[in-house]
């Protein structure tokens, strides 16, 4: 499931006394992605270190596995998600310029890039590379060429329609003031699974990947869901795709 979070900083004077009682300022929810990333270094070696001995430990328990039904596929289908992300968090930040008078700087918009939608926050040297894994990864391939895309996709308006995201791309969505909180956890299992593809390391693979983000305004987080759960506590409103 992508995850978008939304936070309009004007309000009513009636709701700016509200929102000193009950919530956080906008400068610290604002703030608290930086806070979010400490640590991060730390958890992927944890990951690397301790994912084998986890496996074990939980292989060694009873083996299940819920049953898969059909109309819960779209949850595997964060690709698209992604795409209506885009397109919706535009439609948010223009609608609000276009009929409330607000400018950028008056909106905080985060997308969170995870699970199988996390390959779309890396730039074109790392698709031109690793294209063919992501690819598979996400269950996503050109709509023009039906191959594993060479360049990311989602940064490229001349798809338009042919997409979800309706040629709204990240760095037009970064450029109105839009950030984005990077999946550490899918980052690894992509690390992983490229190093298995072609016989690198995951983690220098992993490091390759991190240091190849499509913006500066793109921060890593520890997982995606972790950085639902802090966005929230720091009064933004969660809006999902």
């Amino acid at each position: 499931m992508l995850l978008i979070f939304f936070d309009q900083k004007v309000r009513s004077e009636s709701e700016e006394h509200m929102s000193e009682r009950i919530s956080p300022s906008s400068s610290e929810r604002r703030s608290f992605l930086t806070r979010l990333s400490t640590g991060v270094a730390a958890f992927a070696a944890a990951m690397a270190g301790g994912a084998a001995s986890g496996y074990a430990q939980s292989s060694s328990g009873a083996s299940w596995q819920p049953e898969r039904h059909e109309k819960d596929d779209w949850l595997d289908k964060t690709a698209d998600g992604l795409g209506d992300a885009l397109a919706f968090a535009n439609n948010f930040m223009r609608t609000n310029r276009t009929e409330y008078g607000l400018q950028n700087s008056d909106l905080a918009v985060i997308i969170v890039m995870r699970h199988r939608s996390t390959g779309f926050a890396y730039n074109d040297a790392i698709w031109a590379k690793y294209g063919v894994q992501m690819s598979k990864r996400a269950n996503f391939v050109d709509p023009k060429t039906k191959e594993a895309p060479k360049i990311n996709l989602l940064n490229v308006a001349k798809y338009d329609v042919e997409l979800p995201n309706r040629g709204n791309t990240v760095d037009a969505l970064v450029k109105q003031g839009v950030h984005l909180a990077v999946c550490s956890v899918a980052t690894r299992g992509i690390a992983t699974a490229v190093a298995e593809a072609t016989g690198g390391n995951a983690d220098n693979i992993f490091t390759e990947l991190v240091s190849n983000l499509l913006s500066t305004t793109a921060h890593m987080v520890p997982a995606g869901i972790v950085a639902v759960n802090r966005a929230q506590e720091h009064g933004y409103t969660l809006v999902t795709a």
